[in-house]
């Protein structure tokens, strides 16, 4: 067996999620779809990811990692010959370089059957102990919102969510201050049995960029709808109508407040994900299995 890395990106809006579900256009039955096709495997493979995103949210530095029969490489031998003829003879496909090779005709062919809202960027080898998942530091996200009187530029209306106030960058970052470290974000995220919803926030700060605020959001992980949640308690602060303190107050009760309300989806989108030297890779999917608690 081989594990690929794909570095990808997709247009959340005609997705129901990164997730596969029966009966739903999703980002991972996509590309697992596309790769049965292109690699002839009786069953399409399973991806693992780096941060399963929801039905709108879109992606730029999405990671996912994929293990596969390296001798089914071989599938794209005579395609790879009339592409690219290689100027030596062919490594073996069930080999680490033979593999290597058929790389560039499986980027290629995966571009010509997937569709056009989800791209693959880049496939290598992951190095030894590579878990998309659980070998990552941090997910990067940024919100971008406009609080325009007018409305979102509609030629980036399927990117930038609208608030109809406007909204005080210094007032949102004031705010965004008093989340940031290793919390129970139990107010901010949707409970999942077994799953806790300790997080460290690393990075929340927001700049006015052309008319549009974005919100850069740093973690080591998220839980589910936690981004959202987090930008949708700021925005009324930014508008002056709950004091800059009010995030924290919410953070610190640990239980979901109504008047919380998530940002919409298609503001959101995952930036990069970072992951350490490949000598800790191991060692860090270790640690994140681990069960967080806080120290008192």
């Amino acid at each position: 067996m081989v594990r690929l890395r794909l570095d990808l990106a997709y247009d959340g809006t005609d997705f129901s999620g990164w997730a596969k579900q029966p009966g739903q256009r999703t980002v991972q039955g996509e590309i697992e779809e596309g790769l049965g096709k292109v690699l002839r495997l009786p069953e399409p493979p399973t991806l693992v990811v780096a941060g399963r995103t929801d039905a709108g949210v879109h992606a730029r530095g999405q990671v996912a990692h994929v293990d596969l029969d390296a001798g089914g490489f071989g599938a794209l031998e005579n395609r790879y010959r009339r592409e690219e003829p290689p100027t030596s003879p062919l490594s073996d496909p069930g080999s680490p370089e033979g593999v290597d090779e058929r790389l560039p005709a499986l980027l290629r062919r995966l571009s010509g059957v997937l569709p056009s809202d989800v791209r693959i960027h880049r496939v290598t080898v992951a190095p030894e102990g590579f878990d998309a998942r659980f070998s990552a530091m941090s997910r990067r996200y940024a919100y971008r919102i406009s609080d325009a009187p007018g409305g979102v530029d509609p030629l980036r209306r399927r990117e930038v969510a609208w608030y109809s106030r406007g909204l005080n960058v210094d007032r949102l970052n004031a705010a965004a201050a008093h989340l940031l470290g290793e919390h129970d974000f139990a107010a901010f995220c949707k409970k999942r049995e077994g799953a806790t919803t300790i997080r460290e926030l690393q990075r929340l700060d927001w700049v006015r960029q052309e008319g549009i605020l974005v919100a850069t959001v740093v973690a080591d992980a998220f839980c589910h709808s936690m981004v959202r949640a987090l930008v949708g308690s700021l925005l009324p602060v930014g508008e002056g109508r709950l004091p800059v303190d009010w995030p924290g107050q919410v953070l610190r009760s640990a239980a979901r407040d109504s008047k919380v309300h998530v940002a919409p989806a298609h503001g959101l989108c995952l930036e990069e994900v970072l992951y350490p030297e490949a000598e800790d890779l191991a060692r860090r999917a270790v640690e994140t299995r681990r069960v967080r608690t806080l120290s008192v």
